[in-house]
């Protein structure tokens, strides 16, 4: 326990980037996430596992099974995990001190002296390109622009070895340029050297084209590089996700436990999304008008057979109901089983399915929670807490697994060198 490199977990959502270092052996002092049900998700990963480190993973399989209420869960996890560790609290001006205060005195109570890392990244909204162009003049008011300042006094504070910052691509662009600048120019001054690249989930072993600011700084003492990540050559393709899963219709399948419908393609064992005990949840599709089921068999048709997306302003007239047809003409789109990533999973997918179509035209509905975490490469016993709308959101957010997972094994090695 004592050899373990500890860590702090800022804006922590759902526990995508949080498990990838769990995954690697690290020891959390506490996550930080002002989102009830994605601080609800994360504690039921945690205690996950902790019952697997004490070989119990039985007692949870019995949550996901219906058997024993999460009351139970937490209870027989508690034993393994120390109390105090997720802090659901909004990182703010006015509570900054008390959240620093409270880790420490949860330090004390450990008997750990030092955190070794830091990790995590602020709500991305306000440097995404596409909420920019929705509307340009809000996201410069938003005042989670600067919460990357609150970041960086938890760095000045406990002065961790090594941090790592994550944010999507529009961060360096953001308000043009001074966010990014300002984020270098303070953690300079604070006697970190900082590194940044842009790394796409597709190179990490991921089925979705996502892409990442990934920020890596350390202490300017220290010797140390940016690790060098390279690609992971395969042949597979999103199909790989979906073809043990049953067919659903609009309205059908359950939160609860289900069968697969085959045995799990090889790409799904290799990345360990699904194992030998994994039982399927949360695979229930939402519902949708005919209208809207009528457009997707024709987006389905079209890649099918011409291999295209299809532009809004071609489908039938009939369909057409938004009066602004040039503006996100990709507003339906197919994930296509047939090429090696889907589209980025964000977190409007929760708001509607339209850009997440399910490829089978007999089923003509948007992906469920299930196969949404799947494409973000989340394992099939990760159990998203709270009702669908919010489920999504969280999947949205986060972090692919196995990307955070290979981020985490490189930090192992440059802490490695300190």
């Amino acid at each position: 326990m004592g050899n373990r490199f500890t860590v702090v977990d800022l804006f922590a959502g759902a526990g995508g980037l949080s498990e990838g270092f769990f995954r690697t052996g690290y020891r959390y002092i506490s996550h930080i996430e002002m989102d009830r049900y994605a601080s609800m998700t994360l504690e039921t990963r945690e205690v996950y596992h902790a019952l697997k480190t004490n070989g119990m993973e039985d007692v949870y399989y019995s949550y996901i099974l219906g058997e024993i209420s999460r009351e139970e869960l937490l209870s027989e996890g508690g034993r393994f995990v120390d109390s105090d560790t997720i802090i659901r609290a909004e990182i703010s001006e006015e509570n900054e001190k008390a959240l620093i205060k409270r880790i420490r005195e949860k330090m004390r109570s450990c008997n750990l002296k030092k955190v070794d890392i830091i990790i995590g990244g602020p709500p991305c909204q306000p440097y995404s390109i596409v909420g920019r162009g929705r509307n340009s003049e809000k996201m410069k008011k938003d005042p989670r622009n600067y919460l990357y300042r609150h970041y960086l006094s938890f760095i000045k504070h406990f002065r961790p070895h090594v941090f790592v910052f994550e944010n999507v691509p529009g961060i360096k662009s953001a308000r043009n340029g001074q966010i990014y600048r300002d984020f270098l120019s303070r953690a300079e001054k604070l006697g970190y050297r900082v590194k940044d690249k842009t790394l796409d989930a597709r190179d990490f072993f991921v089925l979705q084209k996502r892409q990442r600011v990934i920020f890596i700084g350390w202490r300017e003492e220290y010797n140390l590089e940016y690790p060098a990540f390279t690609p992971i050559e395969h042949d597979y393709t999103v199909s790989c996700l979906l073809d043990d899963l049953p067919p659903l219709n609009p309205r059908e399948g359950t939160e609860s436990p289900q069968e697969f419908l085959c045995p799990p393609s090889e790409y799904l064992r290799k990345s360990g999304i699904r194992t030998k005990k994994d039982i399927l949840i949360q695979h229930r599709a939402r519902g949708h008008n005919e209208r809207d089921r009528e457009i997707y068999r024709y987006v389905i048709t079209v890649w099918n057979t011409e291999r295209r997306r299809v532009r809004y302003d071609e489908l039938p007239e009939h369909l057409k109901t938004h009066r602004n047809r040039k503006s996100f003409e990709d507003r339906f789109k197919v994930v296509a089983p047939d090429l090696k990533y889907a589209q980025s999973i964000t977190a409007h997918i929760s708001k509607d399915g339209h850009y997440y179509i399910h490829p089978d035209n007999k089923q003509a509905r948007s992906i469920t929670v299930r196969e949404a975490a799947r494409i973000q490469s989340f394992p099939d016993n990760y159990k998203f807490e709270g009702p669908r709308t919010s489920q999504y959101t969280q999947i949205g957010n986060a972090v692919p697994p196995l990307m955070a997972e290979r981020i985490a094994c490189e930090i192992k090695k440059m802490l490695g060198e300190i």
